[in-house]
């Protein structure tokens, strides 16, 4: 019985992309609007520093030099994607631990009981 070939370098690529693409689904399923405003933030702090460090005279490499300070922090931001998606990724759970301690989720009301069933009465 032969045995079936393995996967090409595309293949596998591709199979990757898909189990990250649904770790970061689960992610954000279970985590919600807490991820999101993680990514942002991080995104947010992000630019400023580098937009501060540029103003400041700080040279970014392979950046473009003729453009505005917040544009070429912007370029050296959307670099660091990649690296802000895994910090995201791995601070998250502890952000909403933190969130969670400091304001608790609010109690799901209870159900309401069943009504009793009343008197039946002949028709």
């Amino acid at each position: 019985m032969a045995e079936a070939p393995a996967p090409s370098g595309f293949a596998r690529a591709r199979a990757w992309w898909s189990r990250q693409s649904q770790k970061l689904k689960d992610h954000f399923a279970e985590y919600g609007g807490i991820a999101i405003a993680t990514y942002f933030v991080i995104f947010a702090l992000t630019w400023s520093g580098f937009a501060v460090a540029i103003g400041q005279g700080v040279a970014v490499d392979g950046a473009a030099t003729d453009g505005t300070t917040i544009g070429t922090a912007w370029l050296a931001t959307k670099a660091t994607q990649p690296l802000r998606i895994l910090a995201t990724l791995a601070i998250t759970p502890l952000v909403a631990a933190v969130w969670h301690r400091i304001r608790p989720p609010a109690p799901k009301p209870a159900a309401a009981p069943e009504p009793a069933p009343g008197p039946v009465t002949p028709d």
